[in-house]
């Protein structure tokens, strides 16, 4: 814990720095610094391989700039070839019939956050080939791959987003400090409480963790609770991390994208795919699902290229069945839910529309859910037993989870819904009020109006809750409430804290 501070306090303090700094080649010098240094923290070895990747990628990029194909499947197969070795290698020296050889492969350990640089590297090619996307120098790119709040489970950042800001002489702003604090306190209260505390429970054998290695036999109901659980885990684990990260960065004046928006409220699959783990999800549609869909005109193969698509996003969180058929599942739930679409032109049942968005959203919100199951089974025996007990109706008379699980679960999901659901709808009136006020106002005057033109009415009173004190106060007290619990949990030695999942991939 002591290093761990430390590390974050020397690579502040470099950063701090830089921005201070009046030459942009020292300001790029010193970020790339903090930045070697906060991975190095991760193993030395771990940064020569990062280090070796940049002026490998550098290199090819250059040849690449000469728009001549072979020169980027040349990039784009050393990149795959080089993750496919770390990830990928020992699985297919199992089924090869080599275990020793395996079991070497395994003892190589595969550098923190390989595949969020590696996709960087891979975007990097593409879009140079198919536009202009700037020249950066050996130092920008190099800055590019191993941006430290991205370096190690993204964001996943492209270069025409990152290397313009890496130009521009900073200046300090009121507002990014406050937008960077505020995601700041809302990742740490995600990650740090919420997805410790579903993950261990209020107590012992009551989290997920438990849950999923239970060796009794599960019932209906605990298989959808620990899909659910599971679900909300992953994404106060990851989604409180990428506001950290992407607040971090927002504090020093860089914007990073952003990577998950309220996809818990999402009325379709396909919605859900453009709300969860955005940066990813995005760039398995634009250099993967489009150039496949683009090879043929036919309808099925659209689907097909959803499948594959998905089936490739399920297989790069690792070389097992149950990622592949997970992906498998995503591909189909897309593909269902576009033929679905086609066949509602058809049909002449008329559904209202509030009723029509709670059956989408339920639907959507099943689905998803159920998914789970097949990311976070360790096996496909435990696979089948908790779908085949999902999907047996007699198996719902009984149910193996301590009542604590249940109640945990319960609180959490139903929080969240209260908060995002809020939110949500405090953003539609804040909308609504301001259009409202500024038609009133300007019926009486021809003068361009700003919102600050606007006299004090009801909108005004939402625009405060929505920007200030909904923003500010509950988050803060969620967070301080939450922070001391978690402490007391871990003084108390009653549950263990768990690593963050998405440094698995």
């Amino acid at each position: 814990m002591i290093s761990t501070i430390v590390l974050i306090v020397v690579v502040l303090a470099l950063w701090a720095g830089a921005w201070q700094i009046e030459s942009l080649r020292g300001r790029q010098l010193l970020l790339l610094l903090g930045s070697y240094v906060f991975y190095f923290w991760f193993g030395g070895t771990m940064l020569a391989m990062l280090v070796a990747s940049s002026l490998v990628n550098f290199r090819l990029g250059r040849l690449v700039r000469t728009l001549r194909l072979e020169f980027l499947w040349l990039a784009v197969g050393l990149n795959i070839v080089l993750i496919a070795a770390f990830k990928y290698l020992p699985p297919i020296l199992d089924a090869a019939g080599s275990p020793s050889q395996a079991d070497l492969a395994r003892r190589i350990v595969i550098p923190v956050g390989m595949s969020f640089w590696t996709f960087q590297a891979l975007s990097y090619h593409i879009d140079t080939y198919l536009e202009d996307v700037g020249q950066p120098s050996l130092l920008e790119f190099c800055l590019y791959m191993a941006f430290w709040p991205t370096v190690i489970s993204g964001p996943v950042c492209r270069l025409p987003e990152m290397l313009p800001q890496f130009r521009r002489t900073p200046q300090f702003s009121r507002q990014d400090l406050s937008d960077g604090v505020l995601q700041i306190i809302q990742g740490v209260c995600m990650k740090f409480y919420l997805a410790q505390l579903l993950a261990s429970g209020w107590s012992r054998g009551a989290g997920v963790t438990a849950g999923f290695d239970a060796t009794v036999g599960w019932g209906g109901l605990d298989v959808w609770l620990l899909a659910v659980g599971y679900g909300f885990q992953l994404f106060f684990d990851f989604a409180g991390y990428s506001l950290m990260v992407i607040g971090v960065a927002r504090v020093f004046g860089i914007r990073l994208p952003q990577n998950f928006n309220r996809p818990y409220l999402s009325l379709t699959p396909a919605i859900f795919w453009t709300r969860w783990h955005m940066s990813l999800s995005f760039w398995i549609r634009d250099y993967v699902f489009r150039p496949l869909s683009a090879m043929r005109r036919d309808k099925w193969w659209l689907y097909v290229s959803l499948l594959i698509a998905m089936t490739l996003f399920g297989l790069w969180h690792g070389a097992r069945w149950t990622f592949m058929l997970w992906g498998i599942y995503q591909g189909l739930l897309l593909v269902g839910h576009r033929m679905g679409q086609r066949a509602k032109k058809w049909a002449s049942i008329q559904v209202p529309p509030a009723l029509g968005a709670c059956l989408a959203w339920a639907t959507t919100f099943a689905f998803v859910s159920l998914g789970y199951v097949f990311f976070r089974a360790s096996s496909l025996a435990q696979l089948g037993t908790m779908l085949e007990a999902a999907l047996t109706p007699s198996s719902y008379r009984h149910v193996v989870l301590p009542q604590a699980y249940y109640q945990l679960t319960i609180t959490v999901v139903a929080g969240y819904f209260l908060v995002a659901g809020g939110s949500a709808l405090l953003r539609s009136w804040r909308a609504r009020y301001r259009a409202a006020d500024k038609s009133r106002v300007a019926s009486t005057s021809l003068i361009p109006l700003t919102w600050a033109d606007v006299p004090y009415t009801a909108g005004a009173t939402v625009d405060f809750l929505a920007t200030s004190l909904w923003w500010w106060l509950a988050p803060a007290l969620v967070t301080l409430g939450g922070l001391a619990a978690l402490a007391t949990y871990i003084q108390s030695a009653r549950i263990a804290t768990t690593p963050f999942i998405y440094t698995l991939f």
